[in-house]
């Protein structure tokens, strides 16, 4: 083990490694459980495309190579793609990272909003924030905004949204009720739909309807879905 982020040691053994086949069980490993840091997962992920390690696995792209570790680990690709993103940006502002003790115990999943938060704010309160700030609340602040703050000084965001059985309540007021005589499958079909919605307006985001006709429309969608997720959050 070697000492990454200014005194707090994760695993850095196969991240190290010149053979590939070493890297790729690391990362293996680190998805089953074995081992324990995301962040430095998510550099044997980086290195891999980076070097293109992959080929010497015998994979002819790095999507390849992801497509197989989602294959043989039951792993998400959009898992994945979130891991090499956290890699590529320790990778990128790696002497920034190391001056503020940044580790696996400060959230490496904020780390592929770094890129878009620092357009958006001063460099040193971008990685102030980056420390100290909850997932939710950097997220907010990369996308232009701060969290708001309550009279007692605590941080939290708005609008608050709460769904107890077919009500959603919104500021504690009840916004929508599902009339359950629709149908068990409409109700739930229309539960999820609002519940993805909730979601958007709670993070500030946006919803895009996609109508796809069967299962098979919809597995090859979310295979293009999961790299072009991957792609924005560079940008």
């Amino acid at each position: 083990m070697d000492d990454l982020a200014g005194g707090n040691t994760i695993f850095l053994d196969y991240v190290k490694a010149d053979d590939a086949a070493e890297i790729d069980r690391g990362i293996r490993e680190t998805i089953k459980g074995v081992r324990l840091s995301i962040l430095t997962m998510g550099l044997g992920l980086a290195r891999m495309k980076s070097e293109g390690l992959f080929k010497k696995l015998k994979f002819r792209t790095m999507s390849a190579y992801v497509d197989r570790l989602c294959e043989e680990t039951q792993m998400d690709r959009s898992n994945i793609y979130n891991w090499l993103s956290i890699g590529e940006a320790y990778s990128k502002y790696q002497r920034e990272l190391e001056l503020i003790g940044f580790s696996d115990q400060d959230g490496p999943t904020k780390l592929p909003y770094l890129e878009r938060a620092l357009t958006v704010g001063e460099k040193e309160e971008v990685f102030t924030n980056l420390k100290n700030m909850s997932q939710r609340e950097f997220t907010n602040f990369a996308k232009g905004g701060l969290a708001e703050s309550s009279r007692d000084g605590r941080s939290y965001e708005t609008p608050h949204i709460l769904i107890k059985g077919n009500v959603v309540y919104i500021q504690g007021k009840r916004a929508i009720i599902v009339n359950k005589n629709l149908g068990k499958k409409t109700t739930n079909y229309l539960m999820k739909v609002i519940q993805v919605s909730c979601e958007a307006l709670e993070k500030g985001g946006y919803i895009m309807p996609v109508f796809l006709r069967n299962k098979r429309e919809t597995k090859r969608f979310n295979m293009v879905y999961d790299r072009l997720m991957a792609e924005l959050s560079h940008d």
